[in-house]
C-alpha cells in the first residue's frame, strides 16, 4: 500500500525534527446503546515504545532489524517522518536517540504514568466494538504506542494508528511546561490519559469513515460535519466519557456555550455566517485556540463555537426524526435539509 500517513497536533523537540502545529452539557437523548455482547474484539496495544527503548542496550542493526520485523510500516514512519527524515539512516536516528538524555527521561516518565495500559485496551475494545455494530466491514487497525517527543498525537497510517503516550501524560506534567513557548496551556491541558480513546475514535472518524468533502465550503456544511462526527462519538463511547472532553472544551468553556447559545446562533445570523465560504471568517469559528475572538467578555468565550452549534443541530435532528438510523445521518450531505429538519431555534 502506497504511504499514508496523518498526523494531528503536532510539535517536536528531538534532532531531525521540524517544529509543527497541525490539530457536562445533556444530550438531546438518552443513551440506548445496542448490545455488543456478541462482538469479538479484544484490543492490543503494541509498546513500540518499550521495544525500542529496551533496544539502547543492544546491537544497532539487531535492533533495527527487529523492530522492522515486528513493527513494519509503522517503525519507517516514526524514524523518517516522526523523529528523523529520509537524509538519515535507521541507525544514525536511532543512535541519536539513544545519546540525546531528553529521550531517556521522557521514556523514563512515560513509563511510570501508563505502567498499566488494560483500562485504556479496555475502552478501545469496547468503543470499536460499538464501531463495528454499526460499521461492520470498517478495519480494526493495529493500535501502537510510541514516544516521539511531542512529534505526533494520533497519527493513522498503513492499517495502523499510534497513541503518542508523551502526549497523554497529564496536564500538569513537568514536561509540558517546559515547551509552553510551542504548545500553549490551552491545548496541553488535554495531554491527559482520559483523552486517549476519544482523540483515537475521532481520527478514527474523521480519516478513515467520514472524509469531510471539498465541495463542503460554507460554515453550515462545516458546522453540520463535524456536528456529525462529534454525535458519532455520542454513539461509540462510553456515556461516562464528558461533553468537554469529546470536544476538548473546559466545564467552563461549555458551561458558556449553553449560557450564550442563543446568542451565538443570533451572531451567526446577523452577520450572515451560515453560507459563508470565506476561508479566514470560517476559521475563526472552527479552529483551536484559548477562545473565540470578537465573541464574549474577558476573552471568556470558548473556541471553535462553530464545531460546538453543530453538534448541538445534529443531536436536535435526531432527537426530532426518531426514524433516522445513525448511518443515514452520517451518510447524509444535505447540511441545510439537516438544520431546516431540526427545527434548532436555541432561546
Amino acid at each position: 500500500m502506497i504511504y499514508n500517513v496523518k498526523f494531528h497536533q503536532s510539535y517536536l523537540f528531538f534532532l531531525f525534527v521540524s517544529v509543527f502545529f497541525s490539530s457536562v452539557l445533556v444530550s438531546c437523548t438518552q443513551s440506548t446503546k445496542p448490545d455488543v455482547s456478541s462482538v469479538q474484539l479484544e484490543i492490543k496495544i503494541a509498546r513500540f515504545d518499550k521495544d525500542l527503548f529496551a533496544g539502547k542496550s543492544k546491537d544497532l542493526k539487531e535492533t533495527d532489524e527487529l523492530l522492522k520485523k515486528k513493527y513494519g510500516a509503522f517503525y519507517d514512519d516514526y524514524v523518517h517522518r516522526m523523529v528523523g527524515n529520509f537524509d538519515y539512516t535507521n541507525e544514525q536516528i536511532l543512535t541519536t536517540l539513544y545519546q540525546d538524555s531528553a529521550y531517556s527521561d521522557l521514556n523514563k516518565e512515560v513509563d511510570s504514568v501508563f505502567k498499566d495500559i488494560k483500562p485504556i485496551e479496555k475502552d478501545l475494545s469496547e468503543t470499536f466494538k460499538y464501531i463495528l455494530h454499526y460499521y461492520p466491514k470498517a478495519k480494526v487497525p493495529q493500535f501502537i504506542s510510541f514516544v516521539s517527543g511531542f512529534a505526533v498525537q494520533t497519527p493513522i497510517g498503513d492499517s495502523y494508528m499510534g497513541i503518542g503516550l508523551d502526549m497523554f501524560m497529564g496536564k500538569n506534567n513537568k514536561f509540558y511546561k517546559a515547551i509552553i513557548q510551542s504548545v500553549p496551556t490551552y491545548l496541553s491541558r488535554r495531554f491527559t490519559p482520559e483523552y486517549i480513546v476519544p482523540r483515537i475514535t475521532e481520527t478514527y472518524a474523521r480519516e478513515e469513515l467520514f472524509h469531510e468533502r471539498d465541495e463542503d465550503r460554507t460554515l453550515l456544511s462545516k458546522m453540520i460535519q463535524n456536528g456529525k462526527i462529534l454525535y458519532f462519538m455520542d454513539k461509540v463511547l462510553d456515556d461516562k466519557v464528558a461533553d468537554s472532553v469529546k470536544i476538548g472544551y473546559t466545564q467552563k468553556q461549555l458551561d458558556w456555550c449553553k449560557t450564550f447559545e442563543s446568542d451565538i446562533w443570533a451572531y451567526y445570523l446577523q452577520n450572515n455566517l451560515l453560507f459563508e465560504t470565506d476561508y479566514q471568517k470560517i476559521q475563526v469559528l472552527l479552529s483551536e485556540g484559548p477562545f473565540t475572538p470578537g465573541l464574549g467578555e474577558r476573552n471568556e468565550s470558548a473556541p471553535k463555537l462553530g464545531i460546538w452549534t453543530g453538534w448541538q443541530i445534529v443531536r436536535k435532528y435526531m432527537h426530532e426524526n426518531k426514524e433516522v438510523t445513525l448511518q443515514q445521518l452520517m451518510a447524509d450531505q444535505d447540511a441545510q435539509k439537516i438544520l431546516n429538519l431540526s427545527k434548532y431555534k436555541p432561546k
